[in-house]
Protein backbone atom coordinates (compact mmCIF):
# COMPACT_ATOMS: atom_id res chain seq x y z
CA UNK A 1 0.00 0.00 0.00
CA UNK A 2 1.32 3.39 -0.77
CA UNK A 3 1.95 5.91 1.46
CA UNK A 4 -0.71 8.30 0.44
CA UNK A 5 -3.31 5.37 0.50
CA UNK A 6 -3.50 5.78 4.27
CA UNK A 7 -6.25 7.58 5.63
CA UNK A 8 -5.21 8.03 8.99
CA UNK A 9 -1.92 8.99 9.98
CA UNK A 10 -1.20 8.79 13.50
CA UNK A 11 2.35 10.34 15.04
CA UNK A 12 3.63 8.72 18.54
CA UNK A 13 6.58 11.69 19.39
CA UNK A 14 4.65 14.17 17.12
CA UNK A 15 6.74 17.24 18.35
CA UNK A 16 9.88 16.11 17.56
CA UNK A 17 11.50 18.20 14.57
CA UNK A 18 11.54 14.79 12.21
CA UNK A 19 8.41 14.21 13.29
CA UNK A 20 6.60 16.94 13.12
CA UNK A 21 7.94 17.56 9.19
CA UNK A 22 6.39 14.25 8.26
CA UNK A 23 3.17 14.83 10.23
CA UNK A 24 2.66 18.04 7.79
CA UNK A 25 3.47 16.48 5.15
CA UNK A 26 0.74 13.72 5.00
CA UNK A 27 -1.36 16.59 6.84
CA UNK A 28 -0.92 18.52 3.40
CA UNK A 29 -2.02 15.60 1.29
CA UNK A 30 -5.05 15.86 3.31
CA UNK A 31 -4.59 12.85 5.34
CA UNK A 32 -6.08 12.90 8.71
CA UNK A 33 -3.40 13.51 11.14
CA UNK A 34 -2.83 13.05 14.73
CA UNK A 35 -0.59 12.42 17.26
CA UNK A 36 0.77 12.15 20.98
CA UNK A 37 3.68 13.95 22.48
CA UNK A 38 4.76 14.36 26.11
CA UNK A 39 4.36 17.71 26.56
CA UNK A 40 3.03 21.42 24.33
CA UNK A 41 5.64 23.59 22.46
CA UNK A 42 5.48 25.88 20.28
CA UNK A 43 5.70 23.50 17.18
CA UNK A 44 2.60 21.65 18.18
CA UNK A 45 0.76 24.73 18.66
CA UNK A 46 1.88 25.07 14.87
CA UNK A 47 0.64 21.68 14.02
CA UNK A 48 -2.78 22.48 15.94
CA UNK A 49 -3.31 25.72 14.11
CA UNK A 50 -2.85 23.82 10.92
CA UNK A 51 -5.56 21.38 11.26
CA UNK A 52 -3.54 18.16 13.10
CA UNK A 53 -4.64 17.44 16.52
CA UNK A 54 -1.95 17.19 19.24
CA UNK A 55 -2.59 15.54 22.78
CA UNK A 56 -0.17 15.14 25.29
CA UNK A 57 -1.16 12.54 27.89
CA UNK A 58 -0.74 8.89 27.10
CA UNK A 59 -3.77 7.99 26.56
CA UNK A 60 -5.15 4.53 24.80
CA UNK A 61 -8.64 4.96 24.99
CA UNK A 62 -8.71 8.32 23.03
CA UNK A 63 -6.73 6.24 20.50
CA UNK A 64 -9.34 3.27 20.33
CA UNK A 65 -12.02 5.77 19.46
CA UNK A 66 -9.59 7.68 17.39
CA UNK A 67 -8.57 4.15 15.34
CA UNK A 68 -12.70 3.09 15.53
CA UNK A 69 -13.27 4.99 12.72
CA UNK A 70 -10.86 3.25 10.42
CA UNK A 71 -9.78 -0.47 8.99
CA UNK A 72 -6.58 -1.07 10.31
CA UNK A 73 -5.19 -1.20 6.64
CA UNK A 74 -6.07 2.52 6.34
CA UNK A 75 -3.87 3.19 9.31
CA UNK A 76 -0.35 4.17 9.40
CA UNK A 77 1.38 4.40 13.02
CA UNK A 78 4.98 6.51 13.04
CA UNK A 79 7.35 6.55 16.18
CA UNK A 80 10.13 7.86 17.06
CA UNK A 81 12.87 5.53 18.85
CA UNK A 82 13.00 8.28 21.68
CA UNK A 83 9.45 6.60 23.03
CA UNK A 84 9.72 4.09 25.49
CA UNK A 85 8.58 0.60 24.64
CA UNK A 86 6.42 0.52 27.71
CA UNK A 87 4.34 3.92 26.48
CA UNK A 88 0.82 3.23 27.19
CA UNK A 89 0.37 3.38 24.18
CA UNK A 90 2.69 1.45 21.96
CA UNK A 91 1.19 -0.89 24.26
CA UNK A 92 -1.98 -0.48 22.81
CA UNK A 93 -1.05 -0.52 19.23
CA UNK A 94 1.14 -3.77 19.40
CA UNK A 95 -1.23 -5.50 21.56
CA UNK A 96 -3.95 -4.60 19.01
CA UNK A 97 -1.69 -6.10 15.94
CA UNK A 98 -1.29 -2.64 14.18
CA UNK A 99 1.95 -2.19 12.08
CA UNK A 100 4.37 0.42 13.76
CA UNK A 101 6.74 2.05 11.62
CA UNK A 102 9.63 4.29 12.73
CA UNK A 103 10.12 7.67 11.43
CA UNK A 104 13.36 6.78 9.21
CA UNK A 105 11.27 3.80 7.60
CA UNK A 106 8.85 6.57 6.37
CA UNK A 107 11.02 8.93 4.86
CA UNK A 108 12.93 6.37 3.53
CA UNK A 109 9.79 5.44 1.60
CA UNK A 110 8.98 9.00 0.55
CA UNK A 111 12.42 9.59 -0.70
CA UNK A 112 12.56 6.76 -2.84
CA UNK A 113 10.11 8.75 -5.64
CA UNK A 114 13.01 11.40 -5.81
CA UNK A 115 16.51 12.14 -6.15
CA UNK A 116 17.59 12.49 -2.70
CA UNK A 117 20.10 14.90 -1.41
CA UNK A 118 21.16 13.33 1.96
CA UNK A 119 23.34 15.34 4.30
CA UNK A 120 24.68 13.51 7.55
CA UNK A 121 27.05 14.09 10.13
CA UNK A 122 27.52 14.52 13.99
CA UNK A 123 27.25 18.43 13.33
CA UNK A 124 26.13 20.79 10.28
CA UNK A 125 23.62 18.77 9.22
CA UNK A 126 20.85 21.21 9.20
CA UNK A 127 22.32 24.33 8.53
CA UNK A 128 24.21 22.49 5.39
CA UNK A 129 21.10 21.08 4.44
CA UNK A 130 18.74 23.87 4.94
CA UNK A 131 21.04 25.77 2.89
CA UNK A 132 21.68 23.58 0.40
CA UNK A 133 17.11 23.59 0.02
CA UNK A 134 17.43 27.20 -0.16
CA UNK A 135 19.54 27.46 -2.81
CA UNK A 136 17.93 24.81 -5.07
CA UNK A 137 14.93 27.47 -4.47
CA UNK A 138 16.87 30.22 -5.50
CA UNK A 139 18.42 28.18 -8.78
CA UNK A 140 14.09 27.07 -9.20
CA UNK A 141 14.37 23.72 -8.61
CA UNK A 142 11.52 21.75 -7.61
CA UNK A 143 12.53 21.19 -4.43
CA UNK A 144 11.13 18.71 -1.42
CA UNK A 145 12.53 19.42 1.80
CA UNK A 146 12.25 17.23 5.30
CA UNK A 147 14.77 19.72 7.92
CA UNK A 148 15.92 19.12 11.43
CA UNK A 149 15.17 22.75 12.20
CA UNK A 150 13.11 25.60 11.18
CA UNK A 151 14.64 27.82 8.60
CA UNK A 152 14.06 31.33 8.61
CA UNK A 153 13.82 31.85 4.93
CA UNK A 154 10.21 29.37 4.89
CA UNK A 155 9.33 29.42 8.34
CA UNK A 156 9.37 25.60 8.33
CA UNK A 157 10.88 22.58 8.73
CA UNK A 158 9.06 21.25 5.56
CA UNK A 159 9.41 22.64 2.24
CA UNK A 160 7.04 21.21 -0.97
CA UNK A 161 7.22 20.86 -4.57
CA UNK A 162 4.91 20.65 -6.82
CA UNK A 163 4.04 16.81 -7.39
CA UNK A 164 3.83 15.55 -11.42
CA UNK A 165 0.38 15.05 -12.53
CA UNK A 166 -0.22 11.49 -12.38
CA UNK A 167 0.58 11.25 -8.59
CA UNK A 168 2.70 9.49 -6.16
CA UNK A 169 5.64 6.93 -7.82
CA UNK A 170 5.06 8.81 -11.77
CA UNK A 171 7.84 10.06 -13.37
CA UNK A 172 8.90 13.53 -11.79
CA UNK A 173 10.42 16.29 -13.42
CA UNK A 174 14.52 16.29 -14.39
CA UNK A 175 14.69 18.90 -11.57
CA UNK A 176 13.04 17.51 -8.47
CA UNK A 177 14.99 16.68 -5.62
CA UNK A 178 14.12 15.76 -2.69
CA UNK A 179 16.53 17.30 0.63
CA UNK A 180 16.84 15.34 4.24
CA UNK A 181 18.78 15.23 6.72
CA UNK A 182 20.42 11.56 8.00
CA UNK A 183 20.26 11.32 11.13
CA UNK A 184 22.32 8.55 12.54
CA UNK A 185 20.78 8.05 15.61
CA UNK A 186 19.52 4.49 15.78
CA UNK A 187 21.32 4.04 12.38
CA UNK A 188 18.60 6.01 11.26
CA UNK A 189 20.38 7.24 8.09
CA UNK A 190 20.43 3.69 6.83
CA UNK A 191 17.25 3.66 5.45
CA UNK A 192 17.93 6.30 2.16
CA UNK A 193 20.04 5.36 -0.78
CA UNK A 194 20.56 9.10 -2.00
CA UNK A 195 21.62 10.35 -4.89
CA UNK A 196 23.85 12.61 -3.51
CA UNK A 197 25.53 12.34 -0.25
CA UNK A 198 27.49 14.74 2.39
CA UNK A 199 29.04 13.54 5.56
CA UNK A 200 29.82 16.69 7.30
CA UNK A 201 31.10 15.18 10.25
CA UNK A 202 31.62 12.31 12.65
CA UNK A 203 32.70 12.96 15.86
CA UNK A 204 31.95 10.69 18.54
CA UNK A 205 28.18 10.90 19.67
CA UNK A 206 25.58 8.51 20.50
CA UNK A 207 27.90 5.90 22.36
CA UNK A 208 24.46 4.95 23.82
CA UNK A 209 23.39 3.42 20.94
CA UNK A 210 26.45 2.79 19.32
CA UNK A 211 29.02 2.05 22.54
CA UNK A 212 32.07 2.51 20.31
CA UNK A 213 32.70 4.90 18.45
CA UNK A 214 34.19 2.66 15.41
CA UNK A 215 30.52 1.14 15.58
CA UNK A 216 29.66 4.46 14.51
CA UNK A 217 31.83 4.68 11.48
CA UNK A 218 30.99 1.55 10.29
CA UNK A 219 27.45 3.01 9.83
CA UNK A 220 28.50 5.97 8.23
CA UNK A 221 30.61 3.83 6.12
CA UNK A 222 27.47 1.52 5.17
CA UNK A 223 25.65 5.09 4.55
CA UNK A 224 28.13 6.18 2.14
CA UNK A 225 27.85 2.77 0.05
CA UNK A 226 24.43 3.21 -0.55
CA UNK A 227 24.86 6.63 -1.96
CA UNK A 228 24.42 5.89 -5.80
CA UNK A 229 25.73 8.94 -7.85
CA UNK A 230 28.09 11.55 -5.66
CA UNK A 231 29.67 11.68 -2.33
CA UNK A 232 30.87 14.75 -0.84
CA UNK A 233 33.13 14.17 2.13
CA UNK A 234 34.79 16.65 4.76
CA UNK A 235 38.38 16.69 4.33
CA UNK A 236 38.92 15.37 7.60
CA UNK A 237 36.33 12.44 7.72
CA UNK A 238 37.51 11.00 4.67
CA UNK A 239 40.56 10.19 6.12
CA UNK A 240 38.67 8.73 9.42
CA UNK A 241 36.48 6.39 7.22
CA UNK A 242 38.91 5.47 4.86
CA UNK A 243 36.21 5.22 2.32
CA UNK A 244 36.50 3.90 -1.13
CA UNK A 245 34.04 4.95 -2.95
CA UNK A 246 34.30 7.73 -5.78
CA UNK A 247 33.76 10.97 -3.78
CA UNK A 248 34.78 14.73 -3.66
CA UNK A 249 35.78 16.30 -0.79
CA UNK A 250 35.66 20.09 0.94
CA UNK A 251 37.59 22.07 3.62
CA UNK A 252 38.13 25.00 4.81
CA UNK A 253 41.59 26.41 4.21
CA UNK A 254 43.30 23.17 3.16
CA UNK A 255 43.30 21.86 0.00
CA UNK A 256 40.07 20.02 -1.51
CA UNK A 257 38.17 18.92 -4.67
CA UNK A 258 36.44 22.36 -3.05
CA UNK A 259 37.70 24.81 -0.24
CA UNK A 260 37.19 28.08 1.35
CA UNK A 261 39.71 29.81 1.82
CA UNK A 262 40.53 34.02 2.58
CA UNK A 263 38.12 34.18 4.80
CA UNK A 264 37.18 38.18 6.06
CA UNK A 265 35.31 39.25 8.84
CA UNK A 266 34.30 42.87 8.17
CA UNK A 267 31.52 44.65 9.77
CA UNK A 268 30.55 41.06 11.55
CA UNK A 269 29.78 39.88 7.53
CA UNK A 270 32.15 37.08 6.89
CA UNK A 271 33.55 37.05 3.89
CA UNK A 272 35.59 34.12 1.59
CA UNK A 273 36.78 32.60 -1.65
CA UNK A 274 35.73 29.78 -2.88
CA UNK A 275 38.09 26.99 -4.86
CA UNK A 276 36.69 23.94 -6.73
CA UNK A 277 37.87 21.45 -9.87
CA UNK A 278 34.58 22.56 -11.30
CA UNK A 279 34.71 27.13 -10.82
CA UNK A 280 35.86 28.94 -8.26
CA UNK A 281 34.42 31.95 -7.38
CA UNK A 282 35.81 34.87 -4.93
CA UNK A 283 34.46 37.33 -2.39
CA UNK A 284 31.27 35.33 -0.84
CA UNK A 285 29.15 36.21 1.34
CA UNK A 286 27.83 34.28 3.86
CA UNK A 287 24.20 35.01 5.51
CA UNK A 288 25.43 33.71 8.70
CA UNK A 289 28.50 33.56 10.98
CA UNK A 290 31.06 31.69 12.04
CA UNK A 291 34.08 30.09 10.19
CA UNK A 292 32.21 26.48 10.90
CA UNK A 293 29.06 27.92 8.82
CA UNK A 294 31.62 28.44 6.19
CA UNK A 295 32.11 24.66 6.39
CA UNK A 296 28.97 24.21 5.36
CA UNK A 297 28.40 25.94 3.31
CA UNK A 298 31.25 24.85 1.41
CA UNK A 299 29.39 21.60 1.55
CA UNK A 300 25.99 23.20 -0.13
CA UNK A 301 28.39 24.92 -3.10
CA UNK A 302 29.90 21.52 -4.08
CA UNK A 303 26.63 20.29 -4.16
CA UNK A 304 25.14 22.59 -6.07
CA UNK A 305 28.04 22.86 -8.27
CA UNK A 306 27.91 19.51 -9.18
CA UNK A 307 24.44 20.22 -10.20
CA UNK A 308 25.28 22.45 -12.15
CA UNK A 309 24.27 25.84 -10.61
CA UNK A 310 25.66 29.06 -11.84
CA UNK A 311 27.96 30.58 -9.59
CA UNK A 312 26.18 34.08 -9.54
CA UNK A 313 23.12 32.30 -8.25
CA UNK A 314 24.98 30.49 -5.79
CA UNK A 315 26.14 33.63 -4.52
CA UNK A 316 23.07 35.28 -4.48
CA UNK A 317 21.57 32.05 -2.14
CA UNK A 318 24.66 32.48 0.38
CA UNK A 319 24.34 35.82 1.24
CA UNK A 320 20.31 36.01 1.33
CA UNK A 321 20.21 32.54 3.54
CA UNK A 322 18.84 33.47 6.72
CA UNK A 323 19.82 30.72 8.85
CA UNK A 324 18.25 28.29 11.10
CA UNK A 325 16.47 29.03 14.36
CA UNK A 326 18.76 28.19 17.98
CA UNK A 327 21.91 27.80 15.47
CA UNK A 328 23.94 30.82 15.84
CA UNK A 329 20.20 32.70 16.36
CA UNK A 330 20.31 36.75 17.35
CA UNK A 331 17.64 37.79 19.61
CA UNK A 332 19.20 41.40 20.95
CA UNK A 333 22.06 42.82 19.05
CA UNK A 334 22.23 46.33 20.43
CA UNK A 335 26.00 48.57 20.53
CA UNK A 336 25.13 47.92 24.23
CA UNK A 337 23.81 44.19 24.31
CA UNK A 338 23.76 41.38 22.35
CA UNK A 339 22.00 38.02 22.48
CA UNK A 340 22.15 34.48 20.67
CA UNK A 341 20.63 31.31 20.98
CA UNK A 342 22.54 28.23 20.04
CA UNK A 343 21.36 24.72 19.91
CA UNK A 344 24.87 23.63 20.32
CA UNK A 345 25.36 20.45 22.82
CA UNK A 346 28.24 18.22 22.05
CA UNK A 347 31.57 19.42 22.38
CA UNK A 348 32.46 20.54 19.22
CA UNK A 349 29.14 22.15 18.92
CA UNK A 350 29.85 24.54 21.38
CA UNK A 351 33.54 25.09 20.72
CA UNK A 352 31.56 26.47 17.30
CA UNK A 353 29.23 28.27 18.85
CA UNK A 354 31.73 30.26 21.48
CA UNK A 355 34.42 30.49 18.98
CA UNK A 356 32.23 32.37 16.33
CA UNK A 357 31.24 34.55 19.62
CA UNK A 358 34.78 35.01 20.43
CA UNK A 359 35.90 36.13 17.42
CA UNK A 360 32.98 38.51 15.84
CA UNK A 361 32.80 40.22 19.44
CA UNK A 362 37.01 39.86 20.30
CA UNK A 363 36.95 42.54 22.98
CA UNK A 364 33.99 41.85 24.87
CA UNK A 365 32.46 39.51 27.73
CA UNK A 366 31.20 36.32 26.23
CA UNK A 367 28.81 34.86 29.12
CA UNK A 368 26.84 31.74 28.48
CA UNK A 369 24.08 30.24 29.77
CA UNK A 370 24.55 26.15 29.00
CA UNK A 371 22.14 23.05 29.81
CA UNK A 372 23.61 19.85 29.26
CA UNK A 373 21.51 17.78 27.34
CA UNK A 374 21.23 13.63 28.06
CA UNK A 375 22.66 12.23 31.32
CA UNK A 376 24.69 9.91 28.70
CA UNK A 377 26.04 12.52 27.07
CA UNK A 378 27.77 14.22 30.08
CA UNK A 379 28.98 11.17 31.10
CA UNK A 380 30.56 10.23 27.68
CA UNK A 381 32.12 13.88 27.01
CA UNK A 382 32.58 15.37 30.40
CA UNK A 383 36.18 16.74 29.71
CA UNK A 384 35.23 17.84 26.54
CA UNK A 385 32.18 19.97 27.43
CA UNK A 386 34.67 21.46 30.30
CA UNK A 387 37.31 22.05 27.79
CA UNK A 388 34.90 23.41 25.40
CA UNK A 389 32.77 25.90 28.63
CA UNK A 390 36.41 27.14 29.75
CA UNK A 391 36.29 29.23 26.36
CA UNK A 392 33.73 31.24 28.30
CA UNK A 393 34.32 34.32 29.82
CA UNK A 394 32.09 33.62 32.19
CA UNK A 395 29.48 29.99 32.43
CA UNK A 396 26.02 29.69 33.98
CA UNK A 397 25.49 26.04 34.11
CA UNK A 398 22.05 24.23 34.35
CA UNK A 399 20.94 20.95 35.29
CA UNK A 400 21.04 17.85 33.26
CA UNK A 401 18.48 17.58 30.55
CA UNK A 402 17.32 14.41 31.34
CA UNK A 403 14.91 13.85 28.31
CA UNK A 404 13.10 10.36 28.63
CA UNK A 405 16.79 8.75 30.52
CA UNK A 406 16.97 8.08 34.37
CA UNK A 407 19.57 9.77 36.38
CA UNK A 408 22.74 8.09 36.36
CA UNK A 409 24.65 8.19 40.05
CA UNK A 410 27.34 10.95 40.12
CA UNK A 411 26.88 12.65 36.50
CA UNK A 412 25.09 15.97 37.81
CA UNK A 413 26.13 19.80 36.58
CA UNK A 414 27.86 19.89 39.71
CA UNK A 415 30.60 17.09 38.62
CA UNK A 416 31.03 19.18 34.93
CA UNK A 417 31.39 22.22 37.19
CA UNK A 418 34.12 20.50 39.19
CA UNK A 419 36.21 19.93 35.87
CA UNK A 420 36.18 23.11 34.31
CA UNK A 421 39.33 25.27 35.38
CA UNK A 422 37.62 28.58 34.65
CA UNK A 423 36.96 30.82 38.02
CA UNK A 424 33.73 32.81 37.08
CA UNK A 425 31.45 29.96 36.75
CA UNK A 426 28.38 29.31 38.87
CA UNK A 427 25.24 26.74 38.92
CA UNK A 428 21.63 28.43 38.39
CA UNK A 429 18.61 26.58 38.51
CA UNK A 430 16.46 27.27 35.47
CA UNK A 431 13.95 28.90 36.66
CA UNK A 432 16.10 31.28 38.64
CA UNK A 433 17.75 32.12 36.10
CA UNK A 434 15.53 35.20 34.86
CA UNK A 435 15.74 36.40 38.49
CA UNK A 436 19.51 35.69 38.59
CA UNK A 437 19.78 37.84 34.89
CA UNK A 438 18.06 41.17 36.41
CA UNK A 439 20.67 41.77 38.70
CA UNK A 440 23.40 41.18 36.58
CA UNK A 441 25.30 42.56 34.03
CA UNK A 442 25.52 40.63 30.52
CA UNK A 443 28.19 42.03 27.18
CA UNK A 444 27.31 39.19 24.92
CA UNK A 445 24.70 36.74 26.08
CA UNK A 446 24.58 32.81 24.95
CA UNK A 447 22.50 29.99 25.80
CA UNK A 448 23.57 26.68 24.31
CA UNK A 449 21.55 23.35 24.70
CA UNK A 450 18.78 21.01 23.22
CA UNK A 451 17.00 20.06 25.95
CA UNK A 452 14.10 23.02 27.19
CA UNK A 453 16.81 25.57 27.60
CA UNK A 454 14.72 27.06 24.58
CA UNK A 455 11.60 28.33 26.94
CA UNK A 456 14.04 30.73 28.37
CA UNK A 457 14.57 32.59 25.59
CA UNK A 458 11.69 34.74 24.97
CA UNK A 459 11.55 35.69 28.66
CA UNK A 460 15.63 36.52 28.38
CA UNK A 461 14.73 38.48 25.05
CA UNK A 462 12.03 40.85 26.66
CA UNK A 463 14.40 41.36 29.79
CA UNK A 464 17.58 42.53 27.92
CA UNK A 465 14.79 44.64 25.84
CA UNK A 466 14.25 46.51 28.94
CA UNK A 467 17.15 46.57 29.86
Amino acid sequence: MKLLDHKLVYFLGIGGIGMSALARYFNHYKLTVAGYDKTPTSLTTELQDEGIECHFDENPEYLEHLLAEYKKEEVLIVYTPAVPKEHAEYVFLQKNGYPIKKRSEVLGEITKQFKTIAVAGTHGKTTTSSLVAHILKVANFNVYAFLGGITKNYNTNLLLGSPSPAGEGSKERADTYVVVEADEYDRSFLTLHPYIGVITSVDADHLDIYGDVKFMHESYTLFAQQVTNQLIVKKSVDNTLSLKAKRYTYAVNLEADFYAKNIEIRDADFYFDVKSSLSSFDHALLGIPGVHNIENATAAIAVAQLLKIDDATIKKALQSFGGVKRRFDYHVKTQKVVYIDDYAHHPEELKAAIGAAKALYPDRKVTGIFQPHLFTRTRDFADGFAESLDMLDECILLDIYPALLLPIPGITSEMLLGKMKSKNKRLVQKDKVIDFLKTHETDVLMTLGAGDIDTLVEPIEKLLKEK
